[in-house]
């Protein structure tokens, strides 16, 4: 009777990691799809970003908006700016910073990170005439050196690893609501 019951669960067993397997093969997910809302919490979570810069401003972008552009397959995303600089202002300088960015997978973070973004637009109330055009070069060179590479959405070790194998994203599409991102098979 030992081996009656044994057998049946050796054949059970045997038929559940089968069907397992088998079940995780035709799962194979070849692309994830992010809506809007899910990539705004997203980046909501990495915000407030404070730098300080050339050990002069002190920069701090806070709520961001993320908007898409699937005709140019780029994301827009404005910021509130702070620029702060104790030699040149009296008191902290406040506006909006809005860059748009095309996306690539950096698979050193697990991360969809803006990759060539562009300033938009750079407002600061009350800037002195004096340094507006110093300001607009910060802004290009905070998009350029401080936000190139910066994640938007970083994947979980599970979402990469599928079937016993890891994957790693391919292309990444701007959709009207949302982002798609290929997935290579192993």
């Amino acid at each position: 009777m030992t081996r009656i019951t044994r057998r049946r669960w050796l054949a059970i067993a045997a038929t559940s990691t089968a069907a397992a397997w088998l079940a995780a093969c035709g799962a194979f997910r070849n692309e994830y799809t992010f809506s809007q809302s899910q990539l705004q919490s997203a980046l909501e979570r990495k915000f407030p970003f404070n730098k300080r810069y050339l050990e002069l401003f002190d920069i701090q972008l806070a709520n961001p908006q993320l908007t898409l552009d699937p005709a140019r397959n780029r994301v827009n995303v404005q910021f509130d700016a702070t620029v702060d600089n104790k030699l040149f202002f009296r008191q902290a300088l406040t506006g909006r910073f809005a860059l748009d960015s095309g996306l690539r997978y950096d698979p050193d973070t697990r991360s969809v990170v803006l990759q060539d973004p562009e300033v938009r637009q750079f407002d600061v109330q009350g800037l002195p005439g004096q340094f507006s055009r110093q300001l607009n070069a910060l802004g290009g060179i905070l998009a350029e050196q401080l936000l190139q590479g910066y994640p938007l959405y970083t994947f979980r070790p599970d979402q990469l690893h599928i079937a016993g194998a890891n994957v790693e994203p391919g292309t990444i599409t701007v959709l009207p609501d949302g982002i798609n991102v290929k997935v290579n098979r192993p």
